[in-house]
């Protein structure tokens, strides 16, 4: 497992924190000095939302320090504390009894991410001493595991092309034992995945479609796929500047999927794992394909293509036949699918889509246990047919101007064969920077799918 410096010893000594209530301020603060109840007046503190305030010591050094969590803020609150404190060792010495002790040592984690490939942080992040009753193992794989996915998205095209994306899938493979594979540029046509190959083609480096498999082949078997277009131009019908400046992130679902495979593999879950990643770059070029193209799919049916920018349900629609056709017990796919998600939801909470009322009850309620937001949206059959083509049996696009992550469900969904299957259609990015979720890359549904996994797989 991957090293990371948000943990000390829990022996060390450490300054300790009390995080707050603001409707628990006032008692709260009758029972200690009126030293520090006149410091915490000086500074308007009243235990709101986030707010810290540092209690010197007579030496100068930080005595304790003060955290509001308003009342209605969950846990992740907490990672606010590893975003602003100074660095150092950091213990809670008081917290709201609702705020388990691993979720706080995750959320510490969360917040204490920096991406500093080519920018080094300013300082190192502050440091917390393991909450009492805390599952630090459990803590540490989320962590590592979120941290992997934002540093994935997070890295340019220029250094997280489809090559690179390869290594990085490949790295996590050789660290827990997998097997991997990859098909790549033609040889995506002579095994049958010409959705992936037709998408990619037009690229400098070839499409391809990476295959991540472990564990006891005799365990229920769980599928998991994730979109890989590591830059998005919108191919010929080319999106304007503005929609193309983020791109970088359009292969977030391959690194949550990535992500939640290396959660599975490290906590040594008894299942047996695939991991599908179709990767390419949706690039502008010669040998691109085109809007009004008819292009097969790997499961038999034929696609014409509407919009060259509704790529990634093209390249989903192969690698879901074929994880269907090894019969998975549950199949979950990750992508950063349309910008109707974020109209719908804004950035904070992707919308999911389940064949299965069980599995979606499963993740509506493992969302509040995990403090991980998503909210279930519906795969409506009556918009079915507004994907239908006169020249092929679809088409990548549904009639109308709205309903647009609604018409992805439901075109993947005619690619799926699978009892239990789940859509997470995620923005993969924290426009600003909130407690647990500094701004960029950011992991999305990944809590609550790992919790969703555990809970019907673990024993």
């Amino acid at each position: 497992m991957t090293s990371l410096p948000f943990l000390t010893d829990k022996d060390a000594p450490a300054t300790p924190i009390h995080a707050i209530r603001a409707s628990e301020w006032s008692q709260w603060i009758e029972r200690h000095s009126e030293t520090l109840r006149r410091l915490a007046a000086a500074h308007d503190f009243q235990a709101q939302n986030a707010r810290i305030l540092l209690v010197p010591a007579t030496d100068g050094a930080i005595e304790r320090v003060l955290f509001g969590v308003g009342d209605k803020a969950n846990v992740n609150v907490m990672g606010a504390l590893a975003q602003h404190l100074p660095s150092g060792d950091y213990r809670i010495a008081f917290a709201p009894r609702e705020f388990a002790a691993t979720q706080i040592a995750t959320a510490w984690g969360l917040g204490a991410y920096a991406f500093d490939r080519y920018k080094k942080r300013k300082r190192p992040a502050p440091s917390l001493a393991p909450p009492e009753g805390a599952d630090t193992a459990e803590a540490a794989r989320i962590v590592s595991a979120s941290w992997l996915a934002r540093d994935l998205v997070n890295t340019p095209t220029n250094d997280m092309g489809p090559e690179a994306l390869q290594a990085a899938a490949k790295a996590v493979a050789e660290t827990h034992g997998a097997e991997f594979a990859a098909i790549v540029g033609d040889e995506l046509l002579e095994q049958n995945y010409p959705l992936i190959h037709a998408v990619g083609r037009a690229a400098a480096q070839a499409p391809r479609l990476l295959h991540l498999s472990w564990g006891d082949v005799s365990a229920p078997r769980v599928a998991i796929v994730g979109k890989g277009v590591t830059f998005d131009t919108g191919g010929l019908d080319i999106k304007p500047s503005a929609g193309m400046r983020m791109m970088k992130k359009d292969m977030g679902g391959a690194a949550h999927a990535l992500a939640l495979a290396q959660i599975v593999m490290e906590a040594k879950l008894n299942v047996r794992l695939d991991l599908f990643l179709p990767v390419v770059e949706n690039a502008v070029g010669g040998d691109a394909f085109r809007p009004g193209d008819v292009i097969a799919s790997r499961k038999g049916l034929t696609v014409e293509i509407d919009n060259t920018d509704a790529e990634g349900r093209l390249i989903l629609a192969d690698a879901l036949a074929r994880a269907s056709e090894d019969k998975p017990a549950l199949l979950l796919d990750f992508a950063t699918l349309t910008g109707a998600a974020r109209t719908a939801l804004g950035p904070d909470i992707p919308p999911f889509y389940a064949n299965d009322d069980a599995l979606a009850a499963e993740f509506a309620q493992a969302s509040v246990e995990t403090s991980d937001p998503i909210w279930r949206m519906p795969l409506w059959d009556a918009y079915d047919g507004d994907m239908d083509s006169p020249i092929a049996d679809l088409k990548n696009t549904g009639d109308g101007a709205f309903a647009g992550s609604i018409y992805a469900a439901l075109f993947l969904r005619k690619f799926v064969n699978a009892g239990a299957w789940a859509h997470f259609d995620i923005f993969a990015w924290a426009p600003r920077e909130k407690p647990a979720r500094p701004s960029g890359g950011e992991a999305q549904a990944l809590r609550a799918s790992w919790h969703v996994l555990k809970s019907r797989f673990a024993g």
